[in-house]
């Protein structure tokens, strides 16, 4: 038998199935071995495929993920077929501090897996809260911010570890440094007007 009639392992009639499952979502390798290695093989089709639709394939198979990201089109001409999602500013503070909190895992740790608590996210996030006597009131909140981040998919709860997460490292991907640069400046408001309302309550003291 030649190599030009030896049968493929992966043919292009996979593509649809690769393609249905990047729409549908973020595809991990850990997750759908299956077709993480057909879309391994199938990238370029992959590629091709979604470019027709003003689509990117942003594929890191060192980390083993996988998703669609639309292109920037700056006349507005193409409809976005990847929706937006947008954040409140809480739910962005805390998508920016578990990015830092994964570069510092990352320098200072050999473990492939970050995980945190509930805790541990609420140390992280305390000290840009504002002071408030109703602390239940701020959990409350927090939990609802953590309970949006694991939606999102940045955050995976562990099986029967209750409050306990490990941070999905397509966080990476999403936060970069743009977004990091722009969210430092939206912070660089908060800490003013918090500062501002610290020294309002103490001008009426």
């Amino acid at each position: 038998m030649t190599t030009t009639d030896a049968p493929e392992t992966h043919t292009p009639g996979e593509l649809p199935g690769v393609v249905t499952k990047l729409f549908k979502g973020v595809v991990y390798a850990e997750a759908d071995e299956k077709v993480w290695q057909s879309l391994l093989v199938l990238s370029s089709h992959v590629r091709d495929y979604v470019a027709v639709l003003g689509l990117d394939l942003i594929l890191d198979e060192s980390e083993g993920y996988a998703f669609l990201k639309s292109r920037e089109d700056p006349d507005g001409t193409l409809p976005r077929l990847i929706p937006r999602r947008p954040l409140t500013f809480n739910v962005s503070l805390l998508l920016a501090l578990l990015r830092g909190r994964m570069l510092e895992f990352d320098t200072n740790s050999s473990e492939l897996r970050l995980i945190m608590t509930d805790q541990d996210i609420a140390d992280m996030v305390a000290v840009f809260l504002p002071e408030s006597s109703n602390e239940a009131r701020i959990l409350d909140q927090l939990g609802t911010n953590i309970k949006k981040v694991v939606e999102l998919g940045f955050l995976r709860k562990l099986r029967g570890q209750a409050g306990t997460y490990e941070v999905a490292r397509i966080l990476k991907a999403y936060v970069d440094a743009q977004w990091l640069e722009e969210f430092e400046a939206r912070l660089a408001d908060y800490r003013a007007s918090l500062s501002g309302t610290s020294t309002k309550e103490e001008d009426r003291a």
